[in-house]
């Protein structure tokens, strides 16, 4: 079939959270179909990364810029009306002519966010809503972290962005979630409409274990350091929880990796045994350097690529409820889960005291990876979606 794909960013190189995923989308659709790639550039990186695509790849991709800070000023008359700031963000006339060009030729579409259905929605051709970690859900969480008046403005988002959201889900073929625990809210909302559960994967030969090269004492986070969940985990565990395990273990020491640190998070390099390492090019020496992995967030949904990959890297993982709800594994052999900083420390600790236990840790956690999240398994159920679509547009076909 010929697809058009639809995301807020270039779908390559898979070095971040939504890239990861839908790069592996985009090449797995384009094993079997043809694959026309429609987004948004953030940057010359983005630009290059679309010339790999199209160059070496063989994948037409067509985008076009975006510069985020001034889309949100310009949307910020959206307050004055009923319509969620996020499609005001990602709304654009341009891409809206790409999309109208290019869904006439295409079999079918395929629209990775919310944001990107307001593209393709009432068409004649199918569609599939891909609802990446529940965006209004998002908003909703970010609400209860704030105080007055970013409290009541991403209320607001997540009630009008749910709204929306709603109307582009009647409207797909079928929707994608990216966990059980996502599905059963999105079916509690929506009883009836039709989605289904596309777990993230990792990479299973990219990310390997090598525990000769762990450091006593070292913790390490990943991610990229602009997002906000991400900014407040490793805020609350470098102030709060690192202190009460230095306490106990002097030489533990906490290395934040990722992209793009706020100021907030480099002011964190100031506090005693806190690395801020800002870009790297490959997270998984830093991994490899760990001893213990965490995943301290207090906002989150769907699955956090950062502890599939310490855990595909057999590093023993320690994280909140909120990170580790939809990685479908057994707390307590497969990681360990903590909310609070004195439990969140206590369990740390105990993993950096008795490395066995950690080894012994890690190495169920590779096993159980290696056998849940290969992503030729996780995505395999799309293609039954696909040829369901293949199939009804052949029996209308006049033909």
């Amino acid at each position: 079939m010929r697809i058009l794909f639809l995301s807020q960013r270039v779908p390559y190189p898979p070095n971040r959270g939504d890239k990861i995923i839908t790069w592996r989308l985009v090449e797995r659709f384009s094993r079997d179909h043809e694959v026309t790639i429609a987004c948004f550039s953030h940057d010359d990186d983005d630009e290059e990364a679309a010339r790999f695509l199209r160059e070496e790849r063989g994948i037409k991709t067509i985008t076009v810029p975006i510069n985020l800070r001034n889309k949100k000023i310009q949307s910020l008359p959206l307050l004055l009306t009923g319509k969620a700031l996020t499609l005001g963000v990602f709304g654009s006339r341009e891409l809206q002519r790409v999309v109208d060009e290019q869904l006439p030729r295409a079999d079918m579409a395929y629209a990775f966010s919310s944001s990107m259905a307001a593209f393709i929605m009432d068409r004649s051709t199918p569609w599939i809503l891909h609802i990446a970690e529940l965006d209004s859900d998002k908003w909703r969480q970010y609400a209860e972290r704030h105080s007055f008046p970013m409290s009541a403005l991403y209320r607001r988002e997540w009630k009008t962005l749910r709204s929306f959201e709603k109307r582009a889900a009647a409207d797909a073929v079928t929707n994608v979630l990216c966990t059980p625990l996502e599905d059963e809210i999105f079916q509690r909302e929506l009883p009836g409409i039709p989605s289904m559960v596309i777990r993230n994967g990792v990479a299973i030969d990219h990310y390997k274990p090598d525990p000769a090269c762990a450091e006593p004492g070292h913790l390490v986070f990943t991610g990229v350091m602009d997002y906000f969940p991400n900014v407040d985990g490793c805020a609350w565990f470098a102030r709060e929880i690192l202190p009460l395990i230095r306490a106990e273990v002097p030489e533990a020491h906490f290395t934040i990796v990722g992209s793009k640190p706020t100021p907030e998070v480099k002011a964190l390099a100031s506090l005693d045994g806190v690395e801020v390492t800002g870009y790297v090019d490959d997270t998984r020496d830093y991994l490899r350097r760990a001893a213990v992995s965490v995943a301290p967030l207090r906002v989150a949904r769907g699955i956090q690529n950062k502890v599939l990959e310490a855990l595909a890297m057999g590093l023993p993982t320690v994280g909140t409820t909120s990170a580790t709800q939809g990685v479908e594994g057994t707390p307590g052999t497969d990681y360990l889960v903590a909310d609070e900083a004195q439990t969140f420390a206590d369990e740390v600790i105990r993993l950096l005291q008795d490395p066995a236990e950690g080894r012994a840790l890690g190495d169920r956690a590779r096993a159980f990876v290696e056998e849940k999240y290969r992503w030729d398994h996780c995505l395999s159920p799309l293609d039954v979606v696909l040829e369901g679509i293949r199939t009804k547009a052949q029996d209308h076909d006049p033909s």
